[in-house]
């Protein structure tokens, strides 16, 4: 381990979930200051921008328990073991919206929240739709929802779209939806 490194001295408590793990762990940063941190071990996930042939952004709308309402925002999913992630997002497209794509493009990928949690989300922008359903999981209650790219961009900085990915997303998507 690099003498820069952070080193975990010990956990103080563990709370396993169905998809993640959350543990107090404490540690020395690389100036040898010692402090306890709550991180939330999450899988990395996958967020899809569907752009249909019209212009329009295929959303989805879901109660979010964390945030305690309905979201407006993209189809993602978890990325399952060591499924790649253009296989999680076509996976995911197609439970979520019942649609696939001729072209999946990845726009990058970033942290959903690094100061608490281990999730980076990977994002793609789908173009070529055609409807090619999977079966939704269980517990998903999903409307579709389609909105203009540009009415899209302008709900995120009206600060309607709440939703980081969906707003991250948006953002690493318009040189490729306005051409450049």
């Amino acid at each position: 381990m690099a003498d820069d490194a952070v080193r975990v001295l010990a956990v103080h408590g563990q709370l396993t979930g169905r998809r993640s793990m959350l543990r107090i762990e404490r540690l020395v940063l690389p100036d040898g200051t010692e402090t306890v941190r709550d991180t939330l071990y999450h899988p990395d996930s996958v967020a899809i921008l569907p752009l249909d042939e019209n212009g329009e952004v295929v959303l989805v709308r879901q109660y979010r328990n964390a945030a305690g309402r309905e979201l407006l925002e993209l189809p993602a999913g978890v990325i399952e073991g060591d499924e790649p992630p253009v296989d999680a997002a076509r996976r995911e497209l197609r439970e979520e919206t019942g649609l696939d794509a001729t072209e999946l493009v990845a726009l990058g990928n970033f942290f959903a929240s690094p100061g608490s949690m281990t999730e980076r989300l990977h994002s793609f922008l789908a173009r070529g739709l055609f409807s090619n359903p999977l079966a939704p999981d269980d517990d998903e209650r999903i409307t579709l929802e389609r909105v203009p790219f540009d009415e899209a961009v302008r709900l995120a900085r009206a600060g309607e779209l709440n939703d980081a990915k969906t707003l991250a997303s948006l953002m690493l998507a318009e040189p490729y939806v306005r051409g450049g």
